[in-house]
């Protein structure tokens, strides 16, 4: 009597797990009724099934969102550049040969960017706006903004990096979702905390995936390799990238905001089924006892706590920002997990101001943040130029500057 034999069906998966690893094959066998000998004569290749099937849940997306907040993020800037026209706002640019797109100088923007006035019409965050003028759109808009050239390159590459492996892996809606919805939390804890600056940056966004990619390995624990080489990597990086924000300047709410709601988001679009439930859709059709459910429980619980638990912060953290409530009030020591202070830097964030006396042509200012004066001879000066020559050298401007690393590990 002719041996029969239960066939292997290998699943192909496309993860970035293992980092650097390559796809992940883990073999299922599939439970099926005999095969038909095929006769002697017919053994060509087109008859021989094929060893491998790419599951459908799993399957490789083409990645063309994140290409395209890319270049819309590009596009802003330049846009946000032609709008600042510094030859004509300002007494110095940097970069002349390009003319309305020149840069602000150094001393009011190291990043080589636009002037504050410049990123506040174009829908920076400011939080009197969005409390006392019900601009809530600011929380938004705010994102899709950067405070200067070095700020956007840092900005987009770490969003390909990660965003195009991510988008492959799950689809361009969730993670689109997941990367505008991380934005707005990020924006939502810096406006409960930095209210006294305007912000801009997509680092909020961009530590949402971070975030997200740390509970999807949680989530689908059981589906991967290398499990705690992986953890471990991931770790690591969010912690250097987390500590950069203790820098001055640098918006580290923006980034803990974004982390944390793309980390509970995480659980709620990037579950994945398991193989067991997998391995049941390629059983014929006849019924089957003890079916495997798709989920585990604990994906199930993970699910429901984290919706719950980004919902509910969220509509809190926007009533308390609608009623003015400055969580620095109710917490005397979260500011030191935005900048920490040192004998180098100064976490001073006070607005500028400049008092200005004029006597024809020529003008005295004295900066309220510095206590420097100075005097200069303008001709028609406008607000913008004034208050460029008030700013100190070391102040980075008022923009609060988001920041995210490289991320190395994934290149």
């Amino acid at each position: 009597m002719e041996e029969t034999h239960r066939p292997e069906i290998r699943l192909k998966v496309n993860s970035r797990r293992g980092f650097g690893g390559g796809n992940i094959i883990h073999p299922v066998e599939v439970e099926s009724s005999p095969p038909t000998p095929f006769p002697a004569t017919t053994t060509t290749q087109s008859q021989t099934p094929s060893p491998f099937r790419e599951v459908k849940h799993f399957k490789k997306w083409v990645p063309w969102l994140i290409p395209t907040f890319v270049i819309a993020d590009t596009v802003l800037f330049i846009i946000t550049m032609y709008v600042n026209d510094c030859p004509k706002n300002s007494v110095s640019c940097i970069a002349t040969f390009l003319k309305r797109l020149s840069f602000q100088p150094f001393k009011e923007n190291p990043l080589l960017g636009p002037s504050s006035n410049t990123l506040h019409k174009m829908g920076a965050l400011d939080v009197s706006k969005v409390v006392d003028d019900h601009q809530g759109w600011r929380l938004i808009t705010c994102i899709w903004l950067h405070g200067g050239l070095f700020h956007l390159l840092a900005n987009m590459l770490s969003l390909l990096v990660i965003g195009i492996r991510l988008e492959q892996e799950f689809g361009f809606i969730r993670i689109g979702l997941l990367y505008v919805i991380s934005g707005f939390g990020g924006s939502l804890l810096s406006a409960l905390f930095l209210q006294s600056n305007i912000s801009v940056g997509a680092s909020g966004a961009v530590f949402g995936l971070l975030g997200a990619m740390l509970s999807e390995l949680i989530t689908n624990w059981t589906i991967y390799a290398n499990k705690m080489s992986a953890l471990l990597t991931l770790v690591i990086i969010i912690v250097i990238n987390l500590a950069v924000g203790i820098l001055p300047h640098v918006d580290n709410f923006a980034h803990l905001g974004g982390f944390f709601s793309g980390f509970l988001l995480g659980f709620v679009f990037l579950m994945r089924p398991q193989f067991g439930w997998v391995n049941q859709r390629y059983t014929p059709a006849y019924p089957r006892t003890g079916a495997k459910p798709k989920y585990k429980k604990y994906q199930q619980v993970l699910w429901v706590l984290s919706l719950v638990l980004v919902v509910a912060g969220m509509i809190a953290g926007l009533v308390s920002l609608l009623r003015g409530v400055n969580l620095n009030d109710h917490c005397s020591w979260c500011h030191y997990m935005s900048c920490v202070p040192t004998s180098r830097w100064s976490c001073n964030t006070d607005p500028v101001s400049c008092l200005s006396e004029q006597t024809g042509n020529q003008y005295t200012l004295t900066c309220s943040n510095s206590g420097k004066n100075g005097t200069y001879l303008l001709d028609n000066p406008n607000q913008s130029k004034i208050r460029g020559l008030c700013i100190p050298e070391h102040f980075e401007g008022l923009i609060t500057v988001y920041s995210s690393c490289l991320y190395l590990c994934y290149l």
